[in-house]
């Protein structure tokens, strides 16, 4: 594996620690000093709401600098500058402060979530290296969501949320301090660049009329419009089962099960298309089967069943925005799709918690339900039959 790659994946792990470690944290700093969660909670809101309008915006910028690894080395030292601040002001400062900080680390997030990966595509070339290394990149996401979270209880348990919430501004700031020293050469333009606005217009027609990368963003928020309820439905689900503290293991054996999945196809990579629609219909299918497990113990087997499913999805996304997006375009792919991604998830935690009068399985069968329906949904829009192209259009080639 090149060292540039090896650097890339500390990187990604850094920052994603702290992406994964902050929600935790906050929600725990909150606590600590008011005695309630809910600061925790609007400060969590604030750091994922600007995913959504910043994500193409940060994308365009990625794709008009220069030097890509200052843009992004400036972006990861933001968001850690909004952690670090944010240790200070949680449960001491006027509320509207502390959100207004939250709001300017948050939109720094699209980067640190899925602007990252982009970078892959100009350290690796095209093949099964880079599949290999976009397993490997999906991978890190999923060790991130395991060892974020637990590692912030960990600190807070042996001193307090403080520390913690330090910890993960401190992780942030090294993912910034490294990306700096990723190999990359500095882009000389030979031709008259777009506006800004031409640029985010762009990234958005690409993505529209480039037919695989269409089917998979539409897919894949689709399928996080249910991902985004699974923890809620977990904890109801683990509850009614007469087990409600078993919901954080039916949580963990999900990630651990994606992390195993991720690593798999790293060793032996599947075409991404393939693989993305077997990914969905796995999930969905071994969802619906969880959904009627006669206990918690058959549930947390089939959680990481329906995780080794989970895993590969990411890998498969990831490497289909890698192959499709134009090169100068590819940041804005990676940040808008992550972005969409993002909202998707957190509108299926709203309407999870709306569905919480439910009988538990039958919230966890819609999300298996979901899950299907996103299969279903790429190989339509994927199919030749949909209006598209699955080249890159001229007009968006550097």
């Amino acid at each position: 594996m090149p060292a540039g790659v090896r650097l890339y994946l500390v990187t990604a792990l850094l920052a994603r620690l702290a992406e994964e470690g902050v929600a935790v944290a906050a929600v725990l700093l909150a606590l600590d000093r008011s005695g309630s969660a809910a600061e925790g909670a609007f400060v969590l809101t604030a750091l994922m709401a600007p995913h959504v309008f910043a994500a193409p915006l940060a994308g365009a910028l990625a794709g008009r600098v220069r030097s890509p690894r200052v843009f992004y080395a400036g972006a990861l030292a933001g968001f850690a500058l909004a952690v670090e601040a944010l240790v200070l002001l949680v449960g001491r400062a006027p509320l509207p402060v502390t959100l207004a900080v939250a709001l300017a680390g948050g939109c720094c997030g699209p980067v640190v979530s899925g602007g990252l990966s982009g970078l892959l595509a100009v350290l690796v070339p095209a093949g099964a290296a880079r599949d290999r290394a976009y397993a490997l990149d999906a991978a890190v996401f999923n060790a991130a969501s395991v060892t974020g979270p637990l590692a912030v209880t960990v600190v807070t348990g042996l001193a307090s949320p403080a520390p913690a919430m330090a910890a993960v501004g401190t992780a942030a700031a090294c993912a910034a301090v490294l990306v700096a020293l990723l190999p990359h050469r500095r882009r000389q333009d030979t031709q008259e660049r777009p506006t800004l606005w031409g640029d985010l217009m762009a990234g958005l027609a690409v993505v529209w009329r480039i037919r695989e990368l269409r089917a998979i963003t539409a897919a894949t928020c689709l399928a996080f419009l249910g991902i985004g309820g699974l923890t809620a439905a977990t904890v109801l689900f683990a509850d009614a089962h007469g087990s409600p503290g078993a919901g954080g293991a039916l949580v963990t054996a999900f990630a651990v099960g994606a992390l195993i999945g991720s690593l798999a196809v790293a060793r032996r990579p599947v075409p991404a298309p393939r693989l993305a629609g077997l990914a969905m219909l796995g999930l969905g299918l071994a969802l619906a089967v969880a959904a009627l497990a006669p206990s918690v113990t058959w549930a947390v087997l089939l959680f990481a069943l329906a995780g080794l499913f989970d895993g590969p999805l990411l890998s498969a996304t990831l490497r289909i925005r890698a192959d499709h997006a134009p090169p100068r375009l590819r940041p804005q792919v990676f940040t808008l799709g992550a972005g969409l991604k993002i909202t998707a998830a957190s509108c299926g935690s709203a309407v999870a918690g709306l569905c919480a009068g439910l009988p538990a399985p039958l919230v966890l069968l819609g999300i298996a339900a979901v899950q299907v329906a996103a299969a279903v949904l790429y190989a339509i829009v994927r199919s030749p039959r949909t209006r598209g192209t699955t080249a890159v259009p001229e007009a968006f080639t550097p």
